[in-house]
């Protein structure tokens, strides 16, 4: 009975991670950059506001807990917060656990909703609610969030202030949030979530099943609206209710998710209103032109064309061809994507069943709009830049970022490479910003299509990558 309790705590602590990694699956269609008319535009506002105000799930801590943070972080981290004003102390925060400030109120947090009595509730925006390079940018993929990290010294924090622990304070003693600060275990959540319900959505109190644990890199929501499909391996048809999958604690009952269903029409028009930024450096255009045509010649067949009208293929490449990290396909396996397939989420209305594939063989190529702002790459976070995506045989074997600051050159995250994580870093953010390629799920092979460019053909379709 305790490993049952302890379950259910696990899965609805972590739920509001399984969200929104998408991917797709099906037939191409030509695409162009829609217009929304006025009504249209109201529902992706509406969208926004239900994801940045509503707290949708039980609050994770309050705002006493976030200002006592700083007293439990590493010694000399907490001298010089305890010296600072409340203000600097909270810039620390955010920065030590990867928060941005929402771009339309700096006072909150992108990532939370903080509610009028300083209740902190996680939204979507804590996995897809980054920054471009030094700038809040929601949408873009949270490479920077430590969910682990955070969740531990709130519980700490609880702990030495007398305050009952949550859900999320007691699954992560038994399933890991991320084990590298920019990914999420969040695939397991989803599978434990599903594992707590019938097919309609009704709570079943059921052993703990053994799940793969694994981290997943967060896509980019400026490419939803092209894709037709959830996930890297697109074995679901997108839809709004497939956006409710966060919503799984067990207060959250089958009449919770039909009387909340009409939001997430308006969450699903706000994701998929979102488009890439444009890139803001300087661009060698002849070189880029040169790229543009041998990536048409030789990409372009996954990962579309981007000229109006753009076409997006939509294609799976089988794991024997792409050969990347296989332990997020294998790790959900046939019986849960089938009980996916039958439930509430997997129908568009009560008579609409979605396309749902059962055994899909391997990955989906996604789009590559604003890949120049989505680093890093490959479905699992394991490569910092593009240069060293077109570049296999140079790919860091352990690496680590060292700023915001945006590598012109290399077109991605600027890091370090190490040989290995250092022993004598005690503070687990920073050793938790490494990332190890030799572990579990994280391996940095496959997609070694571009060694058979020459250099120099690297290096133009680099730069046509900058504009798209």
């Amino acid at each position: 009975m305790f490993r049952t309790s302890v379950f259910i705590f696990v899965v609805s602590a972590a739920s509001i991670l399984f969200s929104c990694c998408v991917a797709s699956a099906v037939p191409p269609k030509n695409i162009d950059t829609p217009t929304q008319d006025d009504e249209e535009t109201q529902r992706a506002m509406s969208g926004y506001r239900l994801l940045v105000d509503t707290p949708f799930l039980k609050s994770d801590f309050n705002q006493e807990v976030f200002d006592d943070l700083w007293k439990v972080w590493p010694a000399k981290l907490s001298e010089i917060a305890r010296s600072a004003t409340p203000a600097v102390r909270r810039r620390m925060a955010f920065q030590r656990y990867g928060l941005t400030a929402r771009p339309d109120n700096p006072d909150k947090p992108l990532q939370y909703v903080v509610d009028a009595a300083g209740n902190w509730t996680m939204n979507c925006f804590a996995c897809h609610g980054g920054k471009v390079y030094g700038k809040p940018f929601p949408g873009a993929p949270n490479n920077r969030f430590a969910l682990q990290t955070l969740t531990e010294e709130v519980r700490q924090t609880k702990l030495q202030n007398g305050i009952p622990l949550a859900r999320m304070d007691l699954g992560s003693l038994v399933i890991p949030l991320g084990t590298t600060n920019g990914t999420t275990n969040a695939v397991v959540f989803g599978m434990g979530l599903m594992h707590l319900r019938d097919k309609d959505l009704n709570v079943l109190v059921s052993p703990p099943k053994r799940f793969v644990h694994h981290d997943m890199d967060a896509p980019a929501w400026w490419s939803f609206y092209k894709r037709p499909s959830l996930y890297i391996d697109g074995f679901a048809q997108k839809g709004h209710r497939g956006l409710m999958q966060f919503l799984m604690i067990p207060e959250n009952d089958r009449q919770f998710f039909l009387e909340h269903e009409e939001e997430f029409q308006d969450v699903y028009s706000y994701i998929s209103s979102l488009r890439a930024p444009a890139y803001n450096g300087e661009i060698d255009e002849p070189l880029a032109a040169r790229g543009q045509l041998l990536f048409e010649s030789k990409c372009s067949q996954c990962h579309g064309t981007y000229e109006s009208p753009s076409v997006y293929p939509n294609i799976r490449i089988d794991l024997n061809d792409i050969g990347t990290d296989p332990v997020r396909l294998n790790a959900l396996e046939v019986e849960g994507r089938v009980k996916y397939s039958q439930s509430w989420f997997a129908h568009a209305g009560e008579d609409m069943e979605q396309e749902t594939v059962v055994d899909p063989k391997g990955y989906v190529a996604p789009p590559l709009d604003g890949i120049w702002a989505s680093a890093p790459y490959l479905h699992n976070g394991s490569i910092p830049t593009l240069w060293h995506l077109l570049n296999p045989d140079s790919r860091p074997k352990v690496w680590r970022p060292v700023s915001e600051r945006f590598d012109e050159k290399l077109v991605g995250i600027s890091i370090e490479e190490v040989s290995e994580v250092p022993a004598s870093e005690s503070d687990v953010v920073i050793r938790r910003s490494y990332f190890d390629t030799r572990k579990f799920g994280k391996s940095n092979k496959g997609h070694d299509y571009p060694a058979e460019l020459s250099d120099s053909e690297r290096k133009a379709v680099l730069e046509y990558l900058k504009t798209l």
